[in-house]
C-alpha cells in the first residue's frame, strides 16, 4: 500500500540508531504515524524535523510492520524564522497544541490547512502576534468550542469563570480586545496577555480537563517570551 500526500511533522523520537518514528499532520486534517528508516543521518535529518512541511509517501508491506515514510521538504520553509527565537517559539507553540488537539484517527476539519496559512503568514510578516492569537481562537472553533466574539463587539468584556461575553466588569471578567483580532491597531502587553488567558481558560476547561493534562510548556515558553518582550518595550 502506497498513500502520497503533503503534510507539516508534529512529533519525532529517534528509535535506535539512526531511525526515526515520527508523525504527521496531512492535508486531510488526520494524524499519520510510521517510521523514518536512516532519518537521523546526515543525508536525511534536515528533512525529518518537527514544524517542517513536507511532500510524502507512505510505504505499508503488511499490517505486521509500521509504515515508512520518505518524504522531501515543500513550502513553507521554516528555515526563514529558525534564528527568530519569537518566531521559532510561536512555530513549537502551534506544534505542541496541535498535538494536545488531536489524536491518531481522529480527523478536524481545516486543521492542516490553518497551520499552513498562519505559519506562512509568521514567515513573511512583521506583525504577526495579533495573527497568531487570532489563529488560537480557530483552533477552539476547529476542536468544538467557538466563541462567537465577532458577533459580540459590543460585549467589551469577558468573564472566566462562566466563559460568557458580558456588557459590565464583573469579578471574574477581563477585557476581551476585539480589535486586536481585526489586526488594525497596534498590539500591545495588556491585550495580547487577555487573549492568552481567555484562550488558555476556555482550551483548559473544555479540553484538557477532560484527559487530565495541563497546558503544554512549549505554549507557557512563547507567552512568556513574548509577553516580557511588549512588556520591556512599553507595549502597555
Amino acid at each position: 500500500m502506497i498513500d502520497k500526500d503533503e503534510g507539516i511533522i508534529v512529533f519525532s523520537k529517534k528509535i535506535k540508531d539512526n531511525d526515526l518514528f515520527i508523525k504527521v499532520l496531512s492535508s486531510k486534517d488526520q494524524i499519520i504515524s510510521g517510521m523514518v528508516y536512516g532519518g537521523n543521518s546526515s543525508k536525511k535529518k534536515s528533512i525529518y524535523q518537527i514544524g517542517y512541511f513536507i511532500d510524502y509517501s507512505l510505504f505499508q508491506k503488511n499490517t505486521n510492520i509500521p509504515p515508512t515514510f520518505n518524504a522531501d521538504i515543500i513550502k513553507p520553509f521554516i528555515s526563514y524564522i529558525i534564528n527568530d527565537k519569537y518566531k521559532s517559539h510561536s512555530l513549537l507553540s502551534i506544534i505542541s497544541l496541535v498535538n494536545l488537539s488531536i489524536v491518531e484517527g481522529q480527523k478536524i476539519k481545516n486543521l492542516y490547512s490553518s497551520i499552513k496559512e498562519i505559519v506562512e503568514i509568521i514567515i513573511i510578516n512583521k506583525h504577526w502576534i495579533s495573527f497568531y492569537c487570532e489563529w488560537l481562537f480557530q483552533l477552539l472553533k476547529m476542536i468544538g468550542y467557538q466563541i462567537d466574539y465577532k458577533n459580540k463587539k459590543n460585549y467589551k468584556f469577558f468573564n472566566l469563570v462562566n466563559q460568557n461575553f458580558e456588557k459590565i466588569n464583573t469579578q471574574n471578567s477581563i477585557i476581551f480586545p476585539h480589535h486586536m483580532l481585526e489586526h488594525t491597531v497596534k498590539v500591545s502587553y495588556s491585550e495580547i496577555r487577555n487573549l492568552f488567558l481567555i484562550f488558555e481558560s476556555i482550551y483548559t476547561k473544555n479540553h484538557l480537563d477532560n484527559v487530565n493534562y495541563k497546558m503544554p510548556i512549549n505554549f507557557i515558553n512563547f507567552n512568556n517570551l513574548i509577553l516580557k518582550y511588549l512588556k520591556e518595550n512599553n507595549n502597555e
